[in-house]
């Protein structure tokens, strides 16, 4: 350490510093806070530069009047459908493109044949991963599209391209104009659990009993706009799911003892309900606003058991209408307990409701409809009013999936009615998850075949912020920064950008990149770049903007700026656009303290400082020996200098210093007797994703202090800069990052001084380890003549 004095401004800086510190450059040209320019489309009258619809803007959309039958002894869907298709836009359309989601199922969908598999050679390979065929073989699973026809009654050609069908009209659709025509078609039901799909049926064996969660059921219309003209994109499996509104008036016939739940509102509870069930449901109406308010069982779950027992009589018809929704889909089962609320959503009374086997009990009886509610409440503050009449949650073999109005979810307790607090952790999150994809992208519309993140990312960040309301102690780690750093401490190639096509995504990666990393990324924005109001603010808005329209990714980054006024193309350009970490390092700290020249205290200073490095080894080895020195025993060989006190203080010391004071300003005279500490950080950003800089400072009187400094600090220089920092007192800890907020991936070196942190081992040894009990199965094994079944 040496000391060294300056002379800034006129006045005397005292600093301690390192020797052989290297000069940090003070600029370094790069690119990263220039604008996206060329990496977001041109603005134009269809979709503007604020990021607001433009005046041009468009979309179609498509009336369905749907009939289907549930053949419960064949798991089978038979249908018919009438289509009324409305081109809103300035294009004659000579042809329609449907989807057939179902032929995904079929042996030689491209969403079989092109997955990848291997063996390995320790684990080996189950049969699926050798045949992704396998589970199909043999089923004759797809859709059986037996007529199309116009309204007249004609047939109408139509060729079958794997899950797309071209209708090939007539007469062109002219702008501004509709064309009606129908389909018939029908369907095997797949097995949810063998083919891994996203609806389908469970058999359960012990009673013989089937819940059946239909998705993707019918053949729809895709979606035709602006950017991509017919969204026509196979489906492959993984990239879901892009779709147009429109009006749905749906009858669906199933065996006489089945519970139905499904997009839209029941039209005919009196001619499908029970006496019983129908004064149950009044009860629930305007039930739900009051704290601790449990929902009204409108199926019990003795009478859901009583009809596992039982044979239909006959079938019903159970009638649903929903207005202004992308999709429809619903749930059957003789299996279902029923229960509802209907609490009020900003201003509006909403029916939450969820179907349930008694398999999922207690734990869905407790909290499904519950979190339905909370749910609704959450995301209607922070986007639009819940627009729509009902929300479910059903249970049965789909373990997260998500359409307008329902949504089927798993968590299941074990068979005694016990569960493990991961299983009921998942339970609130993915009902709140999956009902929460009622606003993105059900009612915000994005393109799911293209942008997963549209919809998972933004849905998982909202999930996060719920399930905190929900409990405070919620392990919400989807949006926690510091539990994205396992994927982002990836090598590069390890990773692809958010900004990749859905089905472009690797399995492993698939995950983070389109849930985990986008949601961290907006908790980012909103806690540590923009501040809540700021970005509840523009996120709002953009909810607004975009609700029951078609957003693209940069209608969403263009909005967040335009509503906050911050500019954020150097974070979508990090974090969305590539795959560089964050990486702070604070490399050493550099102490400054203003010299005030008060002789009284410069010399008193010099003199302590004198006295400690005159310390010496030698010196305190000697001191018992001084008084044999030959100045001690001769005072004859001591002279002037023997009794001169360089440290002590003269009437010229003081003089001078009375001139020097009377030629500062009175600002520079403040700071000169302040004693303010100043420090100047060395920083360097290892990682290339620049981020805010905080600082936390641990001063020597055992309080401290955050610094925060926005992104920006980086503009001149990304990868190494010096900022300074004044405190009036000491600091003894400095440390990046102290809350764990911006994704650093290795805080080894975000201190300074430096702190070591110890390498911890485990002694143990090695036992064979089982299928633990959880900890309710546990306290009923020490005390089971207090336990019960756990059942409702």
């Amino acid at each position: 350490m040496q000391k060294i004095i300056l002379l800034i401004a006129g006045l005397a800086i005292s600093v301690t510093s390192v020797l052989g510190q290297t000069a940090t450059p003070t600029q370094r040209a790069n690119t990263r806070f220039e604008q996206l320019g060329a990496q977001m489309p041109t603005p134009n009258t269809f979709r503007t530069a604020s990021g607001a619809p433009g005046k041009d803007y468009f979309q179609n959309r498509a009336d369905y009047d749907i009939k289907a039958t549930l053949d419960d002894a064949n798991q089978k869907i038979t249908a018919s459908e009438i289509i009324t298709y409305h081109n809103n836009s300035s294009d004659v359309l000579p042809f329609l493109w449907l989807q057939l989601d179902q032929n995904l199922f079929k042996p030689d969908a491209i969403g079989k044949s092109t997955q990848t598999n291997s063996i390995d050679s320790h684990q080996g390979a189950s049969l699926r991963q050798l045949d992704p065929n396998a589970s199909i073989q043999g089923k004759d699973y797809g859709q059986k599209i037996t007529a199309v026809r116009d309204q007249s009654g004609k047939p109408i050609k139509y060729t079958i391209n794997q899950t797309m069908m071209r209708i090939d009209l007539p007469q062109p659709v002219a702008p501004g104009k509709s064309v009606t025509f129908s389909v018939d078609w029908n369907f095997k039901i797949v097995d949810v659990k063998s083919v891994g799909a996203r609806g389908g049926y469970e058999y359960f064996p012990k009673d013989g009993n089937y819940i059946y969660e239909i998705a993707q059921w019918f053949p729809r219309l895709c979606a035709y706009n602006d950017v991509t003209g017919w969204q026509n994109k196979q489906f492959l499996g993984r990239g879901e799911f892009t779709l147009i509104f429109g009006n749905y008036k749906v009858a669906l016939t199933v065996p006489n003892d089945h519970i139905v739940g499904a997009t839209g509102e029941l039209q005919n509870p009196a001619q499908i309900l029970t006496a019983t069930q129908q004064k149950r449901w009044n009860e629930a109406k305007n039930r739900g606003d009051k704290s601790g308010e449990n929902p009204v069982v409108i199926v019990t779950q003795a009478e859901a058991e009583a009809a596992e027992k039982g044979k239909p009589a006959g079938t019903k018809t159970w009638v649903f209408k929903a207005d202004n929704v992308r999709d429809f889909s619903f749930a059957s089962s003789r299996k279902f307990i029923w229960d509802a609320l209907q609490p009020t959503i900003e201003g509006k009374r909403v029916w939450a409701m969820s179907l349930y086997p008694k398999e999922a009990n207690p734990l869905w009886g407790q909290y499904s409809t519950r979190l339905v509610a909370h749910t609704l409440r959450s995301y209607s503050r922070r986007t639009i009013a819940y627009p729509y009449p009902v929300a479910y949650s059903v249970h049965g073999p789909v373990g997260g999936m998500e359409y307008p109005m329902i949504s089927f979810n798993g968590a299941r307790p074990e068979p005694d009615g016990t569960y493990s607090v991961s299983t009921k952790n998942f339970l609130i999150a993915v009902v709140i998850h999956e009902v929460g994809h009622n606003f993105f992208p059900m009612i915000v519309n994005s393109d799911e075949r293209q942008w997963s993140w549209m919809d998972e990312g933004l849905n998982s960040f909202l999930e996060g912020l719920a399930c905190l309301e929900w409990d405070a102690d919620y392990p919400a780690t989807g949006i926690d920064p510091q539990h994205i750093v396992p994927y982002m401490q990836l090598d590069s190639t390890q990773q692809v950008p958010i900004m990749s096509s859905s089905d472009n995504i690797p399995g492993n990666t698939f995950g983070p990149n389109a849930y985990t990393k986008p949601a961290t990324g907006l908790n980012i924005l909103r806690e540590t770049i923009m501040g809540r109001e700021l970005f509840d603010y523009a996120f709002k808005e953009y909810a607004r903007r975009w609700a029951f329209k078609s957003p693209e990714p940069a209608d969403f980054f263009r909005t967040m700026e335009d509503a906050s006024g911050v500019d954020l193309d150097w974070f979508w350009k990090g974090w969305f656009y590539g795959v560089q970490p964050v990486d702070q390092s604070l490399v050493k700290v550099d102490w400054f303290q203003v010299n005030s020249l008060n002789p009284d205290v410069t010399k008193a200073e010099a003199r302590t400082e004198a006295q400690r490095r005159m310390n010496t080894i030698s010196k305190q080895r000697d001191a018992l020996s001084k008084d044999q020195t030959v100045v001690a025993q001769d005072s004859t060989m001591k002279d002037f200098y023997n009794r001169y006190d360089p440290y002590a203080v003269t009437s010229e010391d003081r003089k001078r210093y009375q001139d020097y004071v009377a030629s500062l300003s009175a600002e520079e005279r403040l700071l000169a007797e302040a004693g303010t500490n100043f420090y100047t950080l060395s920083l360097k950003n290892k990682g290339g994703l620049p981020m805010p800089v905080i600082v936390r400072m641990e001063f020597e009187d055992g309080t401290d202090s955050i610094a925060r400094f926005p992104a920006e600090i980086w503009r001149f220089n990304d990868v190494s800069i010096q900022k300074v920092i004044a405190t009036s007192k000491k600091v003894k800890q400095w440390t990046l990052d102290p809350f764990y907020e911006i994704a650093d991936i290795n805080t080894s070196d975000n201190s300074f001084p430096p702190i070591t942190q110890p390498t911890r081992f485990q002694l143990f040894r090695q036992r064979q380890r089982g299928a633990e009990p959880n900890p309710m199965q546990q306290q009923r094994q020490q005390a089971p003549a207090r336990q019960g079944t756990g059942r409702n």
